[in-house]
């Protein structure tokens, strides 16, 4: 496929595909899956090699959150029946993120849920992250409070945080349907907040909200632009108890096809698959690991996860590796600054763009209601994590 040869020479040079080009991707048949899964594999082990990265999730504060953002399980008016819980002790996050290291986690994830931290929350999760990275030696700490104030991003890093987590979700244009208690530009604001104290940003999407192929294209485009080290692929778990809990719009092939597209648009950033990878990906989820050099290891915040001793059976069997304390994720290039280079980094994507036609229909996935199960343990729960 010449789209393909195309697609593979650009990301090995770094050079952004054209709008048309990651369209494509998308549109692409079921017959020419495996193609595309080949030739982004391609990219993938040109940057990373087969080393997977292993993340692990402490929500410190479930629910309670007075945003609406409507995929979220801890939304304002949420009747999902998650856990609620206010913010853990230092000492308690520091051992829930131990059973995951334990696991093989290289880096952890402190989430909170809200519309963004006070100062005094700022000085918790500063003396979390202090606690961790005391009884934990060599762990990467990513902070995800929402959105920051002045100051607070600078403040996480003197505490010892590596990484900032604050995702675009979805295209601009379609922002307001699904969350109208904050703007697509203030999630900007925070992730250039993030790079400029010199935390490394992180910032990705969900998949499966109704969106179109060309929205997805234009938060990718955008991310892109933002120039995150980690781009975060959420595909939508649709919660009972949430307005878009009868949003079943992926099927695996989708779901491949949109980590090829991401991967072809940001060759040598580190793309995770997030959640709902079990609910959406299923089986195929050895075929993403080629695709994608990143995951999140045993449970998501408010729902369970594939077991963390699947996880890693998957890896090994796939023919991939855990990526150890020791081994570096990003390539050289990209360790800090203003990450440019031919034709990639820090200058917009958008002067590569092409205009194109409208996206087809995305395909339906068949509702998995029983993949769905909320999170009863780790964080919060007096049983242990999964990891």
């Amino acid at each position: 496929m010449d789209l393909l040869n195309t697609l593979v020479d650009k990301g090995l040079r770094r050079v952004p595909p054209t709008r048309g080009e990651a369209l494509a991707v998308l549109a692409t048949s079921d017959d020419d899956l495996l193609d595309v899964v080949a030739a982004a594999g391609r990219v993938r082990r040109h940057w990373f090699g087969r080393r997977v990265k292993l993340n692990y999730l402490v929500n410190l504060k479930s629910g309670l959150c007075p945003e609406d953002c409507s995929y979220c399980s801890q939304r304002l008016g949420s009747k999902a029946g998650i856990l609620k819980y206010t913010w853990l002790k230092p000492d308690q996050a520091s051992e829930a993120a131990a059973a995951g290291l334990a696991g093989g986690a290289k880096r952890v994830c402190l989430v909170a849920s809200g519309r963004g931290p006070t100062d005094k929350d700022v000085d918790r999760v500063s003396e979390t992250i202090r606690t961790i990275k005391e009884q934990n030696e060599d762990v990467e700490v990513c902070a995800c409070l929402g959105l920051l104030s002045d100051g607070q991003a600078e403040r996480l890093r003197a505490a010892g945080a590596d990484a900032y987590n604050h995702n675009l979700n979805t295209s601009e244009a379609t922002y307001g349907d699904i969350t109208t208690t904050h703007t697509y530009a203030d999630r900007v604001d925070t992730v250039q907040k993030a790079h400029a104290a010199g935390l490394s940003a992180c910032s990705g999407l969900i998949a499966g909200m109704g969106e179109t192929d060309e929205d997805l294209v234009d938060v990718v485009f955008s991310l892109r632009e933002l120039d995150p080290d980690s781009v975060p692929v959420n595909f939508l778990i649709p919660f009972e108890g949430t307005p878009l809990a009868k949003e079943w719009n992926l099927t695996p092939q989708r779901c491949l096809r949109i980590l090829a597209m991401v991967r072809f648009v940001c060759p040598d950033a580190e793309v995770r698959i997030a959640g709902g990878r079990e609910v959406h990906l299923r089986s195929m989820q050895p075929l993403a690991l080629h695709l994608a050099n990143s995951i999140f290891l045993g449970d998501y915040l408010t729902s369970e996860g594939q077991a963390g001793k699947a996880d890693l059976e998957m890896i090994a069997d796939a023919g991939f590796e855990v990526e150890g304390t020791d081994q570096v994720t990003l390539p050289e290039h990209r360790a800090g600054g203003c990450r440019t280079g031919e034709g990639g980094g820090c200058a917009s994507a958008s002067a590569a763009s092409a205009t194109s036609a409208a996206s087809p229909a995305s395909e339906a996935g068949e509702p998995r209601t029983d993949l769905v199960a909320v999170r009863r343990r780790g964080a919060g729960t007096d049983l242990a994590p999964n990891a």
